[in-house]
């Protein structure tokens, strides 16, 4: 089979799944950490709590066609696959996998996934076919690297609710949660930062520190889901961005809630055509 090596380090590059079944033939205690490239200290995250639980760590990167409803995203998402591998070595992981579409989808079989009407939510409310296409890619994914634990950010904390609904249904993997990760601004760390101006990346900032404080309010309100309705009108106004949803859900099970206890806030806004969501 063939590999791509890097003589100077240890990490091996699958290309394929036939690499990939030859490198993890008795491999156990996998850790694995799903990735679409653009690498930043969150995902650094992931991968140092896989090498820290994990005998091996496998780092996928690929950016999932069927997750995209919209191409022109799809094709504007940041890649970097120079930088990411120069950032992977360092971190001496086992493997990094790096599949095309044709191998991912080597299966023509298509993954039976319907959302129950209880989950078409936030995300999957406005990103039509969103989280079939994820639920889609992880289910090969896992079928075929087969790990022990996969390592996943809060930030995507719908993506993650989700992942785990489905995917304990048909596999022993564990999936962990990990904490979303923060610049000094409160800003959470996503590869769609990269697409941002430096006037973007800061208004993204000050929105997010407004939202912060707005929480702090809400174990003080009476009417919840009222005042952010008022709250989201008046914060688009203020900052100039389009505001798709703020809500607080009970962070369990995702259902719309009026207490501040178990809650988080949800919210996916845009700073031109740039999409980015958050919850805390």
């Amino acid at each position: 089979m063939f590999y791509l090596f890097q003589s100077f380090i240890q990490m091996k590059i699958l290309i394929n799944k036939d690499d990939l079944n030859e490198a993890l033939n008795k491999v156990s205690m996998l850790g694995f950490v799903p990735t679409m490239g653009s690498l930043h200290k969150g995902h650094l995250s992931l991968i140092k709590r896989s090498i820290k639980e994990c005998n091996k760590t496998i780092v996928s990167i690929f950016v999932n066609p069927t997750q995209f409803n919209n191409k022109k995203d799809y094709q504007n998402y940041p890649r970097n696959n120079k930088k990411d591998l120069s950032i992977l070595k360092k971190m001496k992981i086992d493997f990094l996998y790096l599949p095309r579409k044709n191998d991912v989808y080597s299966s023509k079989k298509k993954v039976k996934i319907k959302l129950n009407r209880n989950d078409k939510i936030l995300c999957a409310k406005f990103r039509n076919g969103h989280f079939e296409g994820v639920i889609d890619v992880m289910t090969r994914l896992t079928n075929s690297i087969k790990p022990y634990k996969i390592f996943m950010g809060e930030k995507d904390f719908q993506q993650l609710y989700l992942v785990k609904k489905y995917l304990k249904k048909n596999f022993k993997s564990k999936i962990v949660s990990c904490k979303t990760i923060r610049d000094k601004d409160y800003l959470a760390l996503s590869s769609r930062n990269f697409l941002l101006t430096k006037l973007e990346l800061k208004k993204a900032k000050k929105f997010t520190q407004a939202l912060f404080s707005l929480k702090k309010r809400l174990n003080r309100v009476k009417n919840i889901e009222k005042f952010l309705i008022i709250k989201k009108k008046e914060l688009s106004k203020l900052f100039d961005l389009k505001i798709e949803y703020l809500e607080l859900r009970n962070k369990i099970n995702l259902k719309k809630t009026n207490r501040y206890k178990n809650s988080k806030i949800f919210f996916a806004y845009y700073i031109n055509n740039i999409r980015l969501i958050d919850n805390f």
